[in-house]
């Protein structure tokens, strides 16, 4: 029959590996570390693709006279791609920062406004398209929970990806853009056929 002395040295024994502090401490500052290490290699990963990306030009802004609104747009704004290639974002001059959005559609373009990051302006002539779709780089949601602007900058075609906090407004936003996009055909093709 075991004694209550022997019993209390066994768990003595047990409680002893729990309370191995030092060592502990050690695993919790090394994964700290570790952790802080992945984090500055994800910034300079950012960092590097931004410097890649330094060719494209600085962003529009919005001319003075804005035009009429014809529709506004609150939401969020994911982001911009290289057209087509939805996980190859841009992150040059602050594209690629998620943030809360207001557009502003008018005969002019659409007026992009960020509070917290760099606000642009994507002039008319400068659409192709707008379409909805399920995902951009780092953001998925069901079929048609993004609009998606396929607009020029500079030399290369971008897709920025927005989120109005009604969904419903989406469909008005992509016919609104493609009408204005033909239009804007239309009239380019009669002036150089004249």
């Amino acid at each position: 029959m075991t004694s209550l002395i022997d019993i209390a040295a066994e768990a003595e024994k047990k409680s002893a590996e729990v309370t191995d502090w030092a060592g502990r401490l050690g695993w919790v500052v090394g994964l700290l570390l570790f952790v802080a290490f992945v984090y500055w290699l994800m910034r300079q990963g950012w960092k590097w693709r931004g410097s890649l990306q330094s060719d494209l030009p600085e962003l529009p802004t919005a001319p003075d006279p804005r035009g009429e609104a014809k529709l506004t747009l609150s939401g969020r704004y994911h982001g911009s791609t290289t057209a087509g290639q939805w996980l190859d974002r841009i992150v040059a001059h602050g594209l690629g920062t998620r943030s809360r959005v207001e557009l502003t559609l008018t005969d002019a373009g659409i007026e992009v406004v960020r509070p917290g990051a760099t606000d642009f302006f994507i002039p008319a002539d400068r659409l192709r398209e707008a379409r909805l779709d399920k995902g951009i780089a780092g953001k998925v949601l069901a079929e048609g929970g993004l609009l998606i602007v396929t607009w020029a900058h500079g030399e290369q075609l971008l897709d920025s990806g927005f989120r109005s906090d009604r969904a419903a407004e989406h469909a008005a936003w992509v016919e609104a853009v493609n009408s204005m996009n033909s239009s804007n055909h239309a009239s380019t093709t009669e002036g150089t056929a004249r």
